[in-house]
């Protein structure tokens, strides 16, 4: 990309709210579908929370045994009987692990980061210490829990009533970022699509900040959200070692799996700061709420599963699956790397020995700046558009495969996130063909998959 004049987001004009919506408002399916989808997300998501951890801990996983006790008692009445209240005891883990968390996010050292340009011209400055926050986090906990001054069995004996806490907390939050959007922006990257709940759901602002250095979305996605995730897995590891008095095979696989992957995201998390997820998705319910509570509930939920229902894999199997696992996982952060080094190249860094194959498209900014961007075409790159996510949702599938076939809950997440990550691509697809152009369909003609090479 050419080189650009560099500087910190800009504060948003007095009639900001006032402003044609930009394009990430645009949507990637009808507006029918788009509206149906958001009411059915927003309605359906925070007591599916409660619902699968229900099915998980206390109806043996099964499926069938929670569809009966809504069945007899009426879904209303049978969601107020299996919803734990939120007690004080789940508010002081969630809140004292948020404020650690925040804390390491101000405090500890890390190397200066710029994200890409935004739509309206500005660079957020970030500062890269997640790795280190990651490493201090576990190193903490497991502190805690070896000299006897948390267990973290607690954690799980009060899981029901963390997730009814933060599907409520976390409600509000998105409504203080509504708020926070309409009154007091952090930058021009903001503003209102002229529907209430649409600004709710996808978010007024695209780097929502406290003070000039503590980032929103870093906080929701990665320090709580990603590392939330570790912490879980780790807990659910400990829980079972003391049922048991032993983790199984099968945990230990899962529990690797994942750590080896949010390590990985962690090393890798300034990349993440160029992706969808930051660089174009607004601070709304979609993207914070999912963070906040569907990251920790649903993409732990096949240890979550392991918990009460250990397996015995035998080593040759365990081994296959973690070795399978790993090398998904290193492709997953090789594609990521390649494209990575390709852009900080300005498209010069070879690949695979070669020198890369790219397209050069220039594009306008909402400000009616001409720019350039190089879409690589070669390596990974050249297999589909978005052929990482293929070994992301392999990787998903090794660490759920340890808890083998007889429930279908713990699958739920391989499930939702093919989902999830087949409308990312299609998203991402139309933003690029709205952003820029002839250049888009060229690319497309020469990397004609979006996703699994020779199928789709």
């Amino acid at each position: 990309m050419a080189k650009q004049k560099q500087q910190q987001p800009k504060p948003a004009p007095a009639d900001a709210d006032a402003a044609p919506p930009p394009p990430e408002f645009k949507t990637a399916h009808s507006p029918w579908f788009t509206y149906a989808s958001m009411v059915t997300l927003f309605t359906l998501c925070p007591p599916f929370v409660i619902l699968l951890w229900y099915t998980v801990v206390h109806a043996d996983g099964s499926v069938a045994r929670t569809y009966e006790h809504l069945r007899d008692r009426g879904i209303l009445e049978g969601l107020k009987a299996i919803w734990p209240m939120p007690t004080v005891v789940a508010g002081k883990i969630i809140l004292g692990f948020a404020l650690f968390e925040a804390a390491l996010q101000l405090l500890l050292p890390g190397k200066r980061f710029e994200g890409p340009i935004s739509p309206a011209g500005n660079v957020p400055v970030y500062k890269a210490n997640g790795l280190l926050a990651y490493a201090v986090t576990l190193v903490t906990y497991l502190s805690l829990w070896w000299f006897g001054i948390f267990n973290p069995a607690i954690v799980y004996d009060h899981l029901g009533e963390i997730y009814s806490a933060l599907v409520f907390g976390s409600l509000v939050f998105c409504l203080c970022l509504y708020i926070k959007g309409h009154v007091a922006p952090s930058s021009s990257d903001s503003g209102s699509s002229g529907n209430a709940f649409i600004d709710f759901y996808w978010g007024m602002e695209l780097y929502p900040r406290i003070g000039k250095h503590f980032d929103i979305k870093v906080f929701t996605n990665c320090r709580f959200g990603m590392m939330s995730w570790a912490v879980l897995a780790v807990t659910y590891c400990i829980k079972q070692y003391e049922m048991n008095g032993r983790v199984a095979d099968s945990m230990l696989v899962n529990t690797a799996l994942m750590l080896i992957y949010i390590t990985k995201f962690f090393w890798w998390e300034s990349g993440y700061w160029c992706t969808m997820d930051i660089a174009h998705d607004r601070a709304g319910f979609y993207i914070c709420w999912g963070c906040l509570v569907w990251v920790p509930s649903t993409y732990t939920s096949p240890g979550m599963y392991l918990v009460n229902h250990p397996v015995n894999l035998g080593p040759q199997l365990a081994i296959s699956i973690l070795l399978a696992g790993i090398l998904c996982i290193y492709i997953n952060y090789d594609c990521d790397r390649q494209r990575q080094e390709f852009r900080r190249t300005n498209g010069k860094a070879s690949v695979w020995g070669k020198a890369p194959s790219k397209i050069v498209a220039s594009y306008q900014t909402t400000k009616g700046e001409t720019k350039t961007s190089l879409l690589l075409t070669s390596g990974w790159w050249g297999f589909s558009r978005h052929f990482h996510y293929v070994p992301e949702i392999l990787a998903a599938f090794f660490w759920t495969v340890p808890a083998l076939f007889n429930h279908f809950m713990p699958y739920f997440y391989v499930i939702h996130l093919t989902i999830l990550l087949l409308d990312r691509a299609k998203r991402d697809d139309d933003r690029c063909s709205t952003k820029y152009g002839k250049y888009w369909k060229m690319y497309c003609n020469r990397v004609p998959y979006r996703v699994v090479p020779g199928i789709y």
